[in-house]
C-alpha cells in the first residue's frame, strides 16, 4: 500500500484525510501497483493555490488540483496540493458531496503523479476514462 501524507494548511475536517487515503488506496489496487510508494497531499485555501498557480504556470487563478510529479529515483511519486474552497463550491455546482469532490480531485492529482496526462485528445480519453472506472468503483461514485 502506499504512504500517503496529508498536511493540512486549511484548517478541514478530519473526515478529509479519511476520503483521501480511501481513494489513494483504491485507485494503487485498481491499478494493480505493487511498489511502494510516497504521495503528499497538501489541503490549502483559494488563495494559496492561486499563489502556486502563478507561480509554477504562469496562471493568475484559483484552481481545483495542482500536482507536481516528483522527479528522482526515490519512491516519492509527488505532491498534490488541492483547494478545500474549490472542493466546496465545485460540490455544490455540480449537485454531489464534499466528499465525492475531494475523493475525485486527490486521484486526479495521484493519476498525474503516476504520469497520466491530458495534455492530447487520447491521453485525455485514457486518463478520464481511468478516473471514472476507479471512482465508481468506490463508494464515491455520482450519488
Amino acid at each position: 500500500m502506499p504512504g500517503i501524507n496529508i498536511f493540512d494548511h486549511y484548517g478541514g475536517k478530519k473526515t478529509n484525510r479519511s476520503v483521501i487515503r480511501e481513494i489513494i488506496k483504491s485507485a494503487y489496487t485498481h491499478l494493480g501497483l505493487k511498489a511502494k510508494i510516497i504521495i503528499s497531499v497538501i489541503l490549502v485555501s483559494d488563495e494559496e493555490i492561486k499563489g502556486l498557480n502563478r507561480t509554477y504556470r504562469n496562471i493568475d487563478l484559483a484552481t481545483d488540483v495542482l500536482s507536481f510529479p516528483a522527479e528522482g529515483p526515490d519512491n516519492e511519486i509527488g505532491d498534490i496540493f488541492i483547494s478545500l474552497d474549490k472542493v466546496k463550491s465545485q460540490a455544490e455546482e455540480y449537485g454531489h458531496s464534499e466528499e465525492r469532490e475531494l475523493a475525485f480531485l486527490a486521484l486526479h492529482g495521484f493519476l498525474h503523479c503516476l504520469g497520466y496526462d491530458h495534455e492530447t485528445l487520447e491521453a485525455e480519453q485514457e486518463m478520464f476514462a481511468l478516473q471514472k472506472e476507479i471512482i465508481e468503483s468506490t463508494r464515491f461514485k455520482k450519488e
